[in-house]
C-alpha cells in the first residue's frame, strides 16, 4: 500500500534531476566559454581559477532556478509566455554569477567572455526545454490507422494551421491530413507542419483525385456567405465527405477547432448574407411592452419567443394549442433566463374566442403577434373546413379580441402563398389578410398589419427536414416537379424581419419581406444527397412524384394589382392596400363560416364560397415552362419589387 507522501515523491525527484541536468547544461556553457577564452587570449589564468569561476557562477544561476521555482513549470505544455520567462531567469542568474565572479574572484576575466558564456548557457537552457516538449508531444502525435480518412484541408492560414496541429495531436480523430489548397499564389509548393500546400482551390477536384482524399474541411472562417457557398460548390463536385469550421461570428471560444468543425447545412449552399437588423429596433419594439404570440410553440413563433425575451419586454405571454410545443419553448426560456424573464404559457385554441378573449382582459397585451396557423397546404386539401375554422376565424377571433381590450398593436404572419393562391391554405391567408385590413379600418384604438414571407428553412414541416430525414433512410427523395421554384429564408431571419416590419406598422399594411433569390428544389435535393458524401441517381435516387393538389412550381409575393413602396429597411417593401367592400366581405364571412360549421357541407361548396371570396383563389394549373425561363421570370419579379418605389 502506497504512503501519503507517496504522491509527492515522484514530482520532487523529476525536479530534482530537473536541476541536476540544468547544473550539467550550466556546467558545460561555463567551460565552453572559458576554453574558448583560454584557446583565443593565452591569459595568465589558471585552469583552478577558471573553475573557481565556473562553480561560482553555476551555484548562483542554479540558486536564482530554485528560488524562482522554474521547473515547477510542466514543459511539455510550455508555451511563449514559459519560455519567455526561462530567458529572464537565465540571463538574470548568469549577469548575477558573473557580476559577484568578477568582483570577488579578481581573475581579470574580459567581460566579453562573462556575456559569452551567459548567452550559450541560456540557449542550451531553452534549447533543452523545446527539445524535451518536442519528444513528449511526438510520442502523443496519433498516428493514423490504414483505414483513417485521407484529409485535405481548404485555407492553408491561421485556421488550418492551427486545425493541423489539432489533428495530429487528437488520436481518436480518424483523420489523416495529406495537403492544403489556398488561392495564395505566395504559399504554393511550401509546406506547413511537412504537409504540403498543393495549389489553388480551383484544383480542388484533380488534387483530390490524384491523392484520393476522402474528406475535405473548408478552413476559413472569415469568408462571406456567397464565398462559401461557391467554395462548397466546387467541394460537391467531389465524392468527398465535406466539412467545415464556421463563420468567425459562430466559432465557439470554449471549444478546439476540432471541436467546432460540423457537416454542412443546406443553408450555407443558398449563398446568401445573413440579413442583419438592427438590434434596436427589435428592442424600441418590445422592451418594457407586454407582448403576446398565439402560436407561439411553432417554428417561427419559439423563434419570436427567443428574439423577444432577449430584449427585455414587460411580460411575455405565448399560447399554443400543441402542448408538445408550448412546454418545449417554456423550459428553454426557463433554462435561459429563469426568474430574470417574466413569461406565462396557455395551452388554448385561437378558435375558442371565449377563451383568446379572456387571456387579452386579463394580461393586457401591448402588442399580438399571430402566428397560429395551419400551414401545410396537402393537409388542407382534403379538410377546408377546418383550415377555414382554424386560419380565417381564429385570425377573426383573435383580431376581435385585439380589438375589445385596445391592444395597441396586432401583426398576422402571413406567407406567399396568399398571392394568387391555388390551394386552401393559401386562400385562407388571404382571406387573414383582407380581416387585417377590414379590423384596421373600424379600429382606431388598434393598428393591424401583416407580414408576408415564403419558405423558412428548416421549419416545421419544411422539404429540408423531409429530404434529411429520406437521406438517413437511404430512401429516394421525393421531389414534386423537376422546375420546382421556391424563395427561403431562415427562421432567425424571418423573425427578425417580422419584428422590425411590426415596428414599422402603422395600420392596414401587408409588408413583404425580402427572401432574395429563388431555389430549384431539385438542385437542392440534389446537392443534399452530396452532402451526405452520397451521389445521386447512384447511391440515392430522385422520385418525380407530381404537383400535389394546389401547389405552384413557384411562389409570388405580391399580387399583380398591389405595387409595392419602399421602407428604411432595404429588406422590407410594403404592398398598396387593394380596395374592398367591408359590409359584403363580412356578409360572405358569415356565410362562410355557417358552411365550414355544417358537417353535411361537401368541400367542393366550401371552395365555391371561398373562391367568391378571393377573386384571385383559382385551380387553373400553371403552364409548364423550361427551368431557365422559369428562373428568368421569377429573378425578374424579385428584381422588379427590390426596385420598385411604388406602382
Amino acid at each position: 500500500m502506497l504512503s501519503p507522501t507517496a504522491p509527492t515523491i515522484k514530482p520532487l525527484y523529476r525536479r530534482v534531476l530537473l536541476y541536476l541536468i540544468d547544473t550539467g547544461i550550466i556546467c558545460v556553457s561555463l567551460f565552453f566559454g572559458f576554453f574558448c577564452y583560454l584557446f583565443t587570449v593565452h591569459p595568465s589564468v589558471t585552469l583552478p581559477e577558471l573553475l573557481e569561476e565556473l562553480l561560482l557562477i553555476a551555484a548562483v544561476h542554479l540558486l536564482v532556478e530554485i528560488l524562482c521555482r522554474l521547473n515547477n513549470i510542466i514543459w511539455q505544455y510550455a508555451g511563449v509566455h514559459e519560455y519567455l520567462y526561462l530567458i529572464s531567469l537565465s540571463i538574470s542568474g548568469g549577469i548575477l554569477g558573473c557580476t559577484l565572479a568578477y568582483f570577488l574572484l579578481k581573475h581579470h576575466i574580459p567581460v566579453i567572455y562573462y556575456l559569452f558564456c551567459v548567452l550559450v548557457c541560456t540557449s542550451l537552457l531553452t534549447l533543452s526545454r523545446i527539445l524535451y516538449r518536442e519528444f513528449r508531444n511526438t510520442k502523443k502525435l496519433y498516428s493514423p490507422s490504414p483505414d483513417a480518412r485521407r484529409l485535405l484541408i481548404i485555407g492553408a492560414g491561421d485556421a488550418g494551421s492551427r486545425l493541423l496541429d489539432e489533428i495530429r495531436t487528437s488520436p481518436f480523430c480518424g483523420l489523416s491530413p495529406v495537403g492544403f489548397l489556398d488561392d495564395n499564389p505566395r504559399k504554393h509548393g511550401r509546406s506547413i507542419g511537412g504537409i504540403c500546400v498543393f495549389g489553388a482551390i480551383d484544383e480542388l477536384e484533380s488534387v483530390c483525385k490524384e491523392q484520393k482524399i476522402d474528406t475535405l474541411c473548408l478552413a476559413i472562417p472569415s469568408l462571406s456567405s456567397e464565398q462559401r457557398s461557391n467554395i462548397l460548390q466546387k467541394c460537391l463536385n467531389t465524392d468527398c465527405t465535406i466539412q467545415t469550421l464556421p463563420a468567425i461570428t459562430e466559432l465557439n471560444d470554449k471549444k478546439t477547432l476540432i471541436g467546432n468543425l460540423r457537416s454542412i447545412t443546406p443553408e450555407e449552399l443558398l449563398g446568401r448574407e445573413p440579413v442583419r437588423v438592427a438590434d434596436e429596433a427589435i428592442l424600441d419594439f418590445v422592451h418594457g411592452k407586454t407582448v403576446v404570440i398565439t402560436g407561439g410553440g411553432g417554428s417561427i413563433g419559439s423563434e419570436l419567443c427567443r428574439k423577444i425575451a432577449a430584449n427585455q419586454p414587460k411580460r411575455l405571454i405565448i399560447i399554443d394549442v400543441y402542448e408538445n410545443n408550448a412546454y418545449s419553448i417554456q423550459q428553454e426560456l426557463l433554462r435561459q433566463y429563469g426568474g430574470a424573464l417574466n413569461f406565462e404559457v396557455f395551452i388554448a385554441t385561437v378558435c375558442d374566442f371565449g377563451k383568446i378573449n379572456s387571456i387579452f382582459a386579463s394580461e393586457r397585451p401591448d402588442i399580438v403577434i399571430h402566428a397560429a396557423a395551419h400551414k401545410h397546404v396537402p393537409l388542407m386539401e382534403t379538410v377546408p373546413d377546418e383550415a377555414v375554422k382554424n386560419n380565417v376565424f381564429g385570425t377573426f377571433n383573435t383580431v376581435m379580441a385585439a380589438r375589445e381590450n385596445k391592444v395597441k398593436k396586432m401583426i398576422l404572419i402571413s406567407t406567399d402563398k396568399a398571392v394568387n393562391p391555388t390551394n386552401i391554405m393559401g386562400a385562407t391567408k388571404r382571406m387573414c389578410e383582407m380581416i387585417i385590413q377590414y379590423a384596421d379600418s373600424i379600429s382606431p384604438d388598434t393598428t393591424f398589419a401583416a407580414v408576408r414571407f415564403g419558405n423558412v428553412l428548416g421549419s416545421n414541416g419544411s422539404v429540408i427536414p423531409l429530404f434529411k430525414k429520406q437521406i438517413e433512410e437511404h430512401h429516394d427523395l421525393t421531389v414534386t416537379h423537376p422546375e420546382m421554384i421556391r424563395y427561403f429564408m431562415t427562421i432567425s431571419e424571418a423573425s427578425q424581419l417580422v419584428l422590425t416590419a411590426s415596428a414599422m406598422a402603422n395600420g392596414g399594411e401587408i409588408f413583404v419581406l425580402d427572401m432574395g433569390e429563388p431555389v430549384k428544389i431539385d438542385d437542392l435535393a440534389r446537392n443534399m444527397i452530396r452532402l451526405a458524401g452520397l451521389t445521386p441517381g447512384k447511391d440515392i435516387n430522385i422520385q418525380y412524384i407530381g404537383l400535389r393538389p394546389g401547389e405552384k412550381l413557384y411562389e409570388e409575393l405580391l399580387m399583380s394589382e398591389e405595387g409595392l413602396n419602399q421602407t428604411p429597411n432595404k429588406k422590407i417593401f410594403i404592398g398598396k392596400t387593394i380596395p374592398m367592400d367591408y359590409d359584403c366581405f363580412i356578409h360572405q364571412l358569415d356565410e362562410l363560416r355557417n358552411l365550414a360549421e355544417d358537417p353535411g357541407n361537401s368541400p367542393a361548396v366550401i371552395e365555391q364560397k371561398m373562391m367568391e371570396i378571393v377573386p384571385t383563389f383559382r385551380r387553373t394549373p400553371q403552364t409548364p415552362v423550361s427551368g431557365e425561363e422559369k428562373i428568368s421570370r421569377t429573378s425578374a419579379a424579385a428584381a422588379s419589387y427590390k426596385t420598385s418605389s411604388s406602382i
